[in-house]
């Protein structure tokens, strides 16, 4: 069974609901997990927007989850450590935790990308994507990805 990443808050490739963006309540979305591949020490989460003018701009970065973590609640904010031992990274505005979809313009994409590594990351909480991935590179087992949309003026 391949590893699924989903979300009761919108479909793969659908438009993600105001209340997780910046123009409603800024809420991070409840992602469920399935088929986490045996062998798996720690899971990461990260969403990112490649369409930013900027570039890829960060959204979300969290890490060191348990194996079996069956997904993350709505509403996951910046604490740098969670009570299950995950920690928070740092996302592109420079803040731990979740910040909502925010496009300048038009139709953005937003990438939720899960992680099932075979270890626990030697990162302290308020690592960066880029360190994240830097510290799974040899270590990841499986990832999978769901994507979502949202648009601004």
């Amino acid at each position: 069974m391949a590893m699924t990443l989903t979300s009761p808050a919108f479909a793969h490739e659908g438009d993600i609901p105001k209340r997780h963006t910046c123009d409603g309540a800024d809420l991070s979305p409840p992602l469920v997990f399935s088929g986490i591949p045996a062998g798996t020490a720690s899971l990461a989460v990260v969403c990112d927007d490649p369409d930013a003018p900027a570039g890829v701009w960060d959204h979300f970065v969290l890490y060191n989850l348990s194996p079996g973590t069956p997904g993350l609640p709505e509403g996951l904010h910046g604490a740098e450590r969670y009570p299950d031992g995950s920690l928070a990274g740092r996302n592109s505005w420079g803040r731990l935790g979740y910040g909502g979809p925010c496009p300048p313009r038009g139709t953005h994409r937003y990438y939720f990308t899960l992680y099932a590594l075979d270890a626990l990351l030697n990162l302290a909480p308020g690592a960066t994507k880029a360190d994240l991935l830097r510290a799974a590179k040899d270590h990841i087992l499986a990832a999978a990805t769901l994507m979502g949309r949202y648009r601004r003026g």
